[in-house]
């Protein structure tokens, strides 16, 4: 496994971070607690320490399972979470409608997007006593929202780091006029994106520039695009109800077909490096410009230690080079 640091800061995270939104549950068609603390299990033991994960993420059920399956190895463990979206309040910018399994129209379930300090002081309590810890290394604020001062936001994450109840602190789904305004006021760890082979915006929109420009650390999330680059599914995969994918444009069948052929012309290539052609997909993109770390999920043992296995791969400048072409063939 290769480690990066975080940031500016002295915390050594591995390149193949374990994400844990499967783990609650929602919107994922359900999980097994079992399966998935023998997931992180795993993980641990494969030399993957970073862990991401959020208490939207089933409402809190992805944190108590992560606190229980960490308890005792906690020093292992970079611990990432965040806040900022809430379930049980009215405050902020409405975000979306849900009820236990999935994102709906009609739910009994309203999220917002708030990061107001009380909210902020609230969200830590919840967070440190679900994981059952005393600090988290990498707190991250989920969405942004228009309705806080981005002072108040940061001020006071700054004071829960000079209290020791985190070690660092990230942003997600932000953009980088955001970005500076948190710089403006202390230090920035991380921008947590979405960001894979099919999906790159954020290289358009100047994040990678920015983060790369002022040390700060870009964790990537769905880099094998909700499991679409692992090559698994078929023109007719069905999904299991309220999982995301049900409804997401890129497992269209003729799109699946599409990334299904360039996986294939991708194969002898990642057996030079002995590795499968998904785990080539992870290296390629932790060889992008900014990107630091990826966030890839796991339900169970087995695909846990798949991802770690990605960690170690050093591809060469004319292996990025091939799988560019070769993805420029379909895809423009």
């Amino acid at each position: 496994m290769q480690y990066r640091k975080l940031g500016k800061t002295d915390i050594e995270a591995s390149v193949i971070a374990l994400g844990t939104w499967v783990m609650g549950g929602w919107m994922w068609g359900g999980s097994d607690d079992n399966e998935s603390i023998t997931a992180i299990h795993a993980a641990l033991d494969a030399g993957i320490n970073l862990i991401d994960t959020a208490p939207v993420y089933g409402f809190g059920h992805s944190e108590e399972v992560v606190g229980k399956a960490i308890k005792g190895r906690r020093e292992e463990v970079v611990l990432a979470t965040k806040c900022g979206l809430r379930w049980d309040m009215t405050k902020g910018i409405y975000y979306k409608s849900s009820n236990e399994e999935t994102v709906v129209d009609d739910g009994n379930i309203n999220i917002y997007k708030y990061l107001g300090a009380a909210s902020i002081r609230e969200e830590i309590e919840r967070s440190l006593k679900r994981l059952q810890t005393d600090y988290i290394d990498l707190y991250q604020t989920h969405w942004q929202e228009s309705t806080t001062p981005v002072e108040e936001t940061m001020e006071t994450l700054l004071r829960l780091k000079d209290e020791g109840k985190i070690r660092a602190i990230g942003v997600s789904n932000a953009n980088v006029e955001q970005m500076k305004q948190y710089c403006e006021i202390g230090e920035l760890t991380s921008d947590q994106e979405k960001f894979n082979m099919l999906q790159r915006g954020i290289e358009d929109n100047s994040n990678t520039e920015f983060c790369s420009n002022n040390d700060i650390s870009i964790l990537a999330y769905s880099p094998i695009a909700q499991g679409l680059l692992t090559g698994k599914f078929l023109g007719n995969s069905k999904f299991k109800n309220g999982d995301v994918r049900e409804t997401n444009p890129l497992f269209e069948p003729a799109n699946i077909e599409k990334v299904n052929k360039m996986l294939g012309e991708f194969r002898t290539l990642a057996e030079e490096y002995e590795i499968n052609t998904y785990q080539l997909v992870l290296a390629w993109t932790y060889h992008r410009k900014g990107i630091t770390h990826i966030l890839c999920g796991a339900r169970n043992k087995k695909q846990a230690i798949s991802n770690a296995q990605a960690g170690s791969v050093k591809l060469g400048k004319s292996a990025t080079e091939k799988m560019n072409l070769i993805y420029g063939k379909y895809f423009n």
